[in-house]
């Protein structure tokens, strides 16, 4: 499958040395506690919330984003947060290689695999575990602390439901779509 060129205002994304592109429009909170792998594309009205961090003293990054991913417009990704023993914590968010996160979904995830799409206006709930090579289907609500296991497509919910299961070579299908949508991201 084919995409075409998807073009944007060159003034409106600032460009890191890494090649992350990230939109002036996003809301990007705690920046010194998000770590983007390289090559990833922040949409406009896109948050991150890396304010949201454990407190004390080792210094552990609360948003860790991986390469050749995509932050869909409007999407909020956010550190999960639990209490335990009376003490209210926020935990890392941890998003591997090639994911895909589609507009105006809200991740709270503990952990997102590599190789991963996430539809429109989807949720996936707090401490959520989607395993490698996954398809997440618009408007999908995946349960908190459901593990999502590989090769797996979930649709409906709440809860969603696992409907089918992708074939081997999802990897690199998945793989190669990323890396054409960022070289096909171009600058006007």
């Amino acid at each position: 499958m084919e995409t075409g060129f998807t073009t944007y205002n060159k003034s409106e994304f600032i460009e890191t040395d890494t090649g992350n592109k990230v939109s002036r429009l996003s809301l990007i909170s705690g920046s010194q506690n998000i770590v983007l792998g390289g090559k990833t594309i922040v949409h406009s009205k896109c948050t991150i919330r890396g304010d949201l961090r454990r407190a004390g003293p080792s210094h552990q990054a609360a948003v860790l984003i991986g390469r050749f991913c995509s932050l869909g417009e409007a999407s909020v990704l956010r550190p999960p947060y639990k209490t335990y023993k009376g003490v209210f914590s926020y935990y890392p968010l941890k998003i591997g290689d090639h994911v895909d996160i589609g507009e105006n979904s809200v991740v709270e995830a503990a952990s997102i695999g590599s190789h991963v799409r996430i539809g429109k206006n989807c949720i996936i709930g707090r401490f959520a575990i989607i395993k490698d090579c996954c398809l997440i289907e618009d408007n999908a609500v995946v349960a908190p602390n459901a593990v999502i296991p590989s090769f797996s497509v979930v649709a409906g919910g709440p809860p969603a439901k696992i409907v089918a299961q992708l074939p081997e070579s999802t990897q690199d299908v998945f793989e190669a779509q990323s890396k054409d949508n960022y070289a096909k991201f171009i600058s006007v």
